[in-house]
């Protein structure tokens, strides 16, 4: 039988016996992440050195891990980020990867668009204070008919867009690439960065962590921003530098943030998890009960796929 490695935590929460059985009945056998967090390079290269493929979380996917895998053949991501993965080693060596694509993005934008209200509505504060028995009213900022900017207009950014109609709100996009139909049909302002910047309430970062995205919001676009300005991110910390942003907070200018997602997980540096203006997450935006069942499906769909070609 093919052996396959699965990492992610959460793989099969629901239905982990029949995705067993199926991979099973497809001559893989599944072995587990015994480590019960996110491995490390060196406990990746343990376990991965005699797998077939490997159904792959957060954990690293570096040149040095796959030099040292000589069976793999395919990496089926739990999920669409990519960035942990070498994928122009892997190329080189033919193995195959493939990514859930739509199996989370209700998830996440549900998970963008309640960041945002939290943090506008000042929600983890005022329940912090009350149950300290702090029962002062705290002013806040309004939401509906305000300006959003959606940076990354994939299946995740078109969720927070949809989510955002609902609040009544003047969308500005901007994406690597222009879906002039879908821009459209949905009266969305496409414009650059520092339009966005000059001109949102509120930022939603969606777009995949590159070479040509990292730092994407920086001190020199950033300097531009609303004093109100709140900027959600739940893609990948590297889109934003996080020194610049935290300076931006701790000085209030700008009004706060959420943060699902950060360059190190959990941060080295946790000054940015210190101030009351952000609200942070642990990377938790598609764990959802419905979003866990549609990734580990197709996640496993697709490692059956690619191995039965070989």
């Amino acid at each position: 039988m093919k052996k396959v490695l699965i990492t992610p935590r959460s793989y099969g929460k629901h239905n982990k016996e029949a995705l067993v059985k199926k991979l099973h009945d497809n001559g893989i056998h599944a072995v587990f992440n015994p480590y019960g967090s996110i491995m490390n390079e060196a406990q990746m290269i343990e376990q991965i050195k005699d797998a077939d493929g490997v159904i792959l979380g957060v954990d690293v996917m570096n040149a040095n891990v796959l030099s040292q895998a000589n069976r793999l053949k395919v990496i089926s991501k739990y999920g669409v980020g990519i960035d942990n993965i070498d994928c122009e080693y892997a190329k080189s060596r033919n193995i195959a990867v493939t990514t859930t694509v739509g199996a989370n993005a209700g998830a996440v934008a549900d998970y963008a668009m309640t960041l945002l209200c939290a943090v506008a509505r000042r929600v983890v504060e005022i329940d912090h204070g009350c149950h300290h028995n702090d029962w002062t009213k705290k002013e806040a900022l309004d939401i509906f008919g305000k300006k959003i900017g959606v940076i990354g207009l994939g299946a995740i950014g078109k969720g927070v867009v949809k989510r955002a109609k609902g609040f009544d709100m003047e969308v500005y996009g901007f994406d690597i690439y222009q879906d002039e139909a879908y821009i459209n049909e949905n009266h969305i302002k496409f414009t650059d960065i520092d339009t966005i910047i000059k001109e949102c309430d509120f930022i939603s970062l969606h777009l995949p962590l590159n070479n040509e995205t990292r730092h994407i919001l920086h001190k020199n676009n950033l300097k531009y921003a609303k004093r109100n300005l709140i900027i959600i991110n739940t893609a990948r910390g590297g889109l934003i530098d996080e020194g610049c942003l935290y300076h931006l907070l701790k000085e209030n200018k700008i009004y706060g943030a959420g943060l699902d997602v950060f360059e190190q997980e959990p941060p080295e540096d946790a000054k940015l998890l210190g101030l009351p203006n952000v609200i942070v997450g642990s990377h938790t935006a598609a764990s959802t009960e419905g979003a866990t069942i549609k990734m580990s499906e197709m996640a496993t769909d697709n490692i059956i796929a690619q191995l039965n070609k070989i």
